[in-house]
């Protein structure tokens, strides 16, 4: 499933981000703590420069507690701090405010606010985490992607001058597990994705990852060893039957991503930090043998002159 989303007014919020950017003590990244590197968008890297960064786990209590330990020794490291989080709990935020202001002491020596950016995709929790930080709803919330639209500046009376961005998707998304992930999750459009294709993926994660959670969600005594078979017994299950008693898979596919989004099947994260080192190496792989293609090009060129 290729997805091409990058709208005109993200075109125009990363402008906006690299002219601000200087003037930022500290990044704020939030990420879905289900799938914290699909989540992560490779701009924030690009636009941030040499800025301290926070990469927000956020809406961890939704993913699986032990993954999120995984992750946080794995994310952490080179100006980079991350922490599970969630915007809900009033003791977090407080931390969080904290943390920011440790970051930043020679601001707050002189008596100024934090100047604090937030970044992330869609869908990963900002406004409400703006929200907190204030003690007020300001930002707009939304259960879609993309309700922000423009940069917005705030200041709070907790010491942070706050930046909000709208949520940025990169213009193409290579891995093709990641597009399935941000799908699954929320953070794209429901209308630029097929429910069928990303609740079978979703399946096939399930059945390899969380095999007890998918049985007793669904009341499986056996799991169907090919996922189109899977999603097939889900929808007779839940009554997903079209004259004939043909299954509507369209149907069985929204309960599918439905319960994996309101943690009905359990809290689960959607990747490992195993797979993406995996992934890591062959990248590092495949660039070291592109380099070394394009340095014999160049000799063969440079001796047939």
């Amino acid at each position: 499933m290729a997805i091409h989303w990058f709208p005109g007014h993200m075109h125009k919020a990363r402008k906006e981000i690299a002219k601000i950017m200087p003037e930022i003590d500290l990044v704020l990244e939030v990420l879905d703590a289900r799938l914290p590197v699909s989540s992560e968008n490779p701009l924030v890297h690009e636009l941030r420069k040499e800025k301290p960064l926070i990469k927000l786990l956020n809406k961890s209590d939704l993913a699986d507690p032990k993954r999120t330990e995984q992750w946080i020794d794995y994310l952490q490291g080179d100006g980079v701090t991350a922490i599970p989080f969630c915007s809900e709990n009033r003791n977090e935020v407080k931390k969080l405010v904290q943390m920011c202001k440790q970051m930043a002491p020679n601001r707050v020596a002189a008596g100024r606010p934090v100047r604090v950016i937030i970044m992330g995709i869609p869908n990963v929790g900002k406004s409400t985490l703006i929200n907190a930080l204030l003690g007020r709803r300001i930002a707009k919330v939304g259960n879609e992607p993309a309700v922000t639209k423009n940069q917005q500046r705030f200041v709070t009376q907790n010491g942070l001058a706050i930046y909000d961005t709208p949520g940025i998707l990169w213009p193409k998304i290579h891995d093709e597990d990641s597009t399935y992930r941000l799908a699954a999750s929320g953070a794209i459009k429901d209308t630029v994705m097929e429910y069928e294709e990303v609740a079978l993926h979703a399946l096939e994660f399930l059945k390899s990852d969380y095999p007890d959670q998918l049985a007793t969600r669904f009341k499986l005594k056996e799991i169907p060893e090919k996922a189109e078979l899977l999603l097939d017994e889900i929808g007779r299950r839940r009554g997903c039957l079209r004259s004939g008693g043909i299954v509507d898979r369209h149907k069985a596919a929204l309960i599918v991503v439905g319960d994996l989004r309101s943690t009905k099947i359990g809290h689960l994260t959607y990747e490992n930090v195993a797979e993406w080192k995996h992934k890591a190496e062959l990248a590092e792989i495949a660039r070291l043998e592109a380099e070394k293609l394009a340095a014999e090009q160049a000799e063969q060129e440079k001796q047939q002159r």
